[in-house]
């Protein structure tokens, strides 16, 4: 009996995904709720789990298709389950690995079937001898990508040139970056920050602050905590313009941007005015760690008011952040240098941090943008009002 893999509902407004990985071959065995393969959507990058255990009898997306939710991925045949005859499978794979040494398959050659999930002895030689080049690969993929093979190609074309089907993360990147550009009127206002009383605070209290909850006490939370105090201060900068209405957020979900192996995303703390440094901090790790393991849900990315973005932490030292549309404002953080600061009429040396801070001047006057810029920080500078609350 064939059951069919089918695209599962990937969240509000998301009807379309592209299959970037398949985790298992045709005639791979596997239990019920085993990841099969991976989509990405606009937003995240998703696995699509066994909905029964058996062998994978067709694959009807292949890698680079884009699919529609309730699109037909593949066809599992669950007759015999996990009870496949492992000797079956040993022959296949053996057989496959035989036909490839006897066509004495380079190494690079090998690693351009299997990333892009060939049948070697589908593709015809040019050489006498049998054995497969770079370029009967090539000319092999240029034949059939349009035979429903829209591959995420992986190989160097003749002219050394590598062509990479761009994700839907970072067309969506592009689109929303050059969108903000086009709708928002985006200013930057920069200061710079003594960040001298948070480093004191940690290095004071960072040991159990660790042993109390779990995690490092980091300089986000910190930020975090200025910036919802700023916002309070500021309702204007916590709010959106939709058609010809300015909408006040009276709740603050922070985005933190992230930085992944496919593209920028902004993983949001939902209520953080309601949290605490030690439940703040454990978030922050709980949405790195997804992102970076590309299992944020749409849940984790929605419904954000602000957005804080860390470039200090790649070495930053100034940089211009681009609103996250359709929020109205975002902060930059930059890298920590020691540098020569006048203090009581004396040169001192300190740990400064740049920050930049861009909104949306339809929404924000200039005043207000400063004044928010130099409210985070006289908190950062004297963090006692946020420590304590008041």
């Amino acid at each position: 009996m064939s059951v069919e893999i089918k695209v599962p509902p990937l969240g509000e407004s998301i009807s379309e995904a592209t299959v970037s990985k398949w985790l298992k071959k045709e005639g791979d065995s596997f239990d019920i709720d085993e990841p099969l393969v991976e989509i990405e959507t606009e937003k995240i990058t998703l696995e699509v789990s066994a909905p029964s255990a058996g062998i994978l009898e067709k694959i009807k997306a292949n890698e680079g298709k884009d699919v529609k939710v309730g699109g037909i991925l593949g066809l599992i045949n669950e007759s015999n389950g996990k009870s496949r005859n492992i000797s079956t499978e040993t022959n296949i794979s053996n057989k496959k690995t035989d036909d490839e040494n006897k066509l004495g398959l380079s190494p690079s050659v090998k690693k351009m079937i299997d990333e892009n999930n060939l049948d070697s002895s589908k593709i015809q030689t040019s050489r006498e001898d049998r054995r497969l080049t770079k370029g009967d690969v090539i000319n092999y993929l240029d034949k059939t990508k349009n035979n429903d093979i829209k591959t995420e190609v992986k190989y160097q074309s003749q002219n050394q040139e590598e062509i990479v089907r761009m994700s839907n993360i970072r067309k969506t990147i592009a689109s929303r970056l050059k969108d903000a550009q086009n709708t928002a009127a985006i200013l930057t206002t920069f200061n710079e920050v003594d960040m001298s009383e948070i480093i004191k605070i940690r290095k004071a209290k960072g040991d159990s602050f660790f042993d109390q909850n779990g995690v490092k006490l980091g300089f986000m939370s910190f930020f975090v905590k200025a910036v919802i105090s700023a916002l309070k201060e500021f309702p204007a900068i916590n709010a959106e313009i939709r058609e010809d209405n300015i909408i006040y957020k009276n709740y603050y979900n922070i985005g933190i941007a992230v930085g992944s192996d496919k593209g920028l995303v902004v993983p949001v703390i939902k209520n953080a005015d309601s949290l605490n440094f030690g439940e703040t901090e454990r978030i922050i790790v709980d949405l790195s760690n997804k992102a970076h393991e590309g299992k944020l849900a749409m849940d984790d990315l929605s419904n954000g008011t602000f957005t804080i973005s860390n470039g200090g932490i790649y070495g930053s030292m100034l940089s211009t952040p681009i609103i996250n549309t359709p929020q109205s404002g975002i902060l930059g953080m930059h890298n920590i240098q020691k540098r020569p600061k006048v203090v009581d009429d004396k040169i001192a040396i300190r740990p400064i941090m740049y920050l930049a801070f861009s909104y949306d001047h339809r929404l924000v006057d200039g005043k207000e943008a400063v004044t928010f810029l130099v409210h985070i920080k006289n908190l950062i500078e004297d963090p006692s009002e946020i420590i304590l609350g008041i």
